[in-house]
C-alpha cells in the first residue's frame, strides 16, 4: 500500500469524528456545555489557544481537551 491516505468505509461510525478533526475543530465559546465520553457533562471555562479548551466537569475536576477530540461533543 502506498504512503497516501488510507481508504475508509463510507458508512463507518468514525467518519463524523474524522471529518471534524480534518476541519481543525471549531472554537467552543466559554460557558457552553459539552459532553465527553470519559468525563461526562461539563462547561467550558476557558479557551486555551486555538486547539484546546479547559472544561470544568464538576467537583473541581478540570481538564484541558483538544477541540478535535472525537470524545468531545458540543451540546
Amino acid at each position: 500500500m502506498s504512503s497516501g491516505s488510507r481508504p475508509h468505509l463510507a458508512n463507518s461510525p468514525f467518519n463524523k469524528a474524522r471529518e471534524a478533526a480534518a476541519a481543525g475543530g471549531a472554537p467552543i465559546p466559554v460557558g457552553e456545555q459539552v459532553s465527553h465520553d470519559r468525563y461526562g457533562l461539563g462547561k467550558v471555562i476557558a479557551s486555551d489557544g486555538h486547539n484546546s479548551v479547559i472544561i470544568d466537569f464538576g467537583s473541581g475536576n478540570r481538564r484541558r481537551v483538544a477541540l478535535d477530540s472525537p470524545r468531545l461533543e458540543r451540546l
